[in-house]
């Protein structure tokens, strides 16, 4: 059975996911590609290179709004401090990975928004009409229903009701269903993942300064083994623990299995004694 492996030594988040990915040779332009079935592509381009953490050669994947996006560029409020839209915008346009996407006018306005966060109900509808494959409809629509429904219950609101400040934005939405696309275009039948760290602390959300993990990721994280860890940084996002939690089968150690392709998906932070890397591993196993 092919299977996908998350080692997530340094955490997870939704752009280490897809760096990742891509590390082990998923195609970034085939989910390029895909994405554009949203209709959102005016509003972010997409950037990924390699990156060196601590010794380790890694890919660094990165949405970067663009001036059609509607998202105030203050992403103080958000927990997704993995992605660091302004300053690798400068170090990206270097790389000759970028790729802007044609300006079309788009007709369908599901997930256009105005002054306001997107709703759980927008983002669902908007996966359901772009006509995705089964596979990637049904991964992205699990693992959005995992993180509004903790942010449901901490906000004490019904799903339909949920208002996603940080996963309504465009970038979480392009990390979570690119993930999807780059996990059915790999063909693998089987997710699993290590242990979660976390990391500790505090950060600074809209609401205040809260502890790590943060409420969501914890909410998230119910049922999911926690590793212990010193880092005073928050190492698992919302985001990255959403696709943990829906896509993985089982938590444990390295399963036994033949291993064909490793990739290393980089965060924006850097740590004095280890490489902050997202390891995949996919291989067969029994």
């Amino acid at each position: 059975m092919r299977t996908l492996y998350f080692d997530c030594f340094s955490g997870i988040s939704g752009d280490m996911v897809i760096g990742a990915l891509i590390d082990a040779g998923a195609d970034p332009l085939q989910m390029e590609k895909e994405l554009k079935k949203l209709n959102m592509d005016e509003e972010y381009t997409l950037s990924w290179r390699k990156v060196v953490k601590n010794g380790i050669t890694s890919t660094k994947f990165d949405v970067i709004l663009t001036s059609k996006s509607e998202q105030p560029f203050d992403h103080s409020h958000s927990h997704e401090h993995e992605h660091s839209h302004v300053h690798e915008h400068s170090h990206s346009h270097n790389q000759g990975h970028e790729h802007s996407h044609a300006h079309e006018h788009s007709h369908s306005h599901v997930l256009h928004h105005h002054h306001d966060s997107r709703t759980y109900k927008q983002i669902v509808e908007a996966i359901k009409v772009a006509n995705f494959n089964e596979s990637v409809t049904n991964m992205s629509l699990a693992i959005f229903k995992k993180i509004g429904e903790a942010e449901g219950r901490i906000h004490g609101l019904p799903l339909e009701k949920v208002h996603f400040h940080e996963v309504g934005a465009v970038d979480s939405i392009i990390d979570i269903i690119g993930t999807a696309i780059l996990i059915d275009q790999i063909g693998i039948e089987s997710v699993q993942s290590s242990a979660i760290p976390t990391g500790s602390g505090h950060i600074h959300i809209d609401h205040g300064i809260y502890p790590v993990p943060a409420p969501a990721t914890l909410e998230i994280l119910k049922g999911v083994p926690i590793a212990s860890n010193v880092i005073r940084s928050e190492l698992a996002t919302p985001t990255g623990a959403a696709i943990a939690s829906a896509l993985a089968e089982t938590f444990g150690s390295l399963p036994a299995m033949t291993v064909e392709s490793i990739g290393y998906g980089a965060g924006t932070k850097t740590f004095e004694n280890h490489p902050n890397v997202l390891r995949v591993i996919i291989g067969e196993t029994q």
